[in-house]
């Protein structure tokens, strides 16, 4: 088993509506993460990096999509998404939380 630097796992936030709206109504965040992370890797890490205390954490693998570059077929590359739960009444705001 590899031993994973923390602070290299969460890659980059999402920033969409959908993500907008499960950070509103479910306070959860959502980010792009590495794609052999664990679950309680990217939990030590959010807490590690925003200092904010995470009660759950659900990953989904998204598979690339298939493109067409004129006659020749590509993928784009596979990657991890974490949808990180918050606890209850903490509010986590991205732009004032970087350190």
């Amino acid at each position: 088993m590899k031993k994973i630097d923390l602070y290299n796992v969460l890659i980059s936030p999402i920033v969409t509506e959908k993500s907008n709206t499960v950070s509103e109504k479910y306070e959860q965040v959502v980010f792009k993460v590495l794609p052999n992370a664990t679950k309680h890797d990217i939990k030590q890490a959010f807490e590690l990096i925003f200092d904010a205390t995470v009660s759950k954490v659900s990953v989904v693998n998204v598979s690339g999509k298939v493109k067409r570059f004129g006659r020749f077929t590509g993928k784009r590359v596979n990657w991890k998404k974490a949808y990180i739960c918050l606890t209850r009444g903490q509010n986590f705001d991205l732009a004032s939380n970087m350190k």
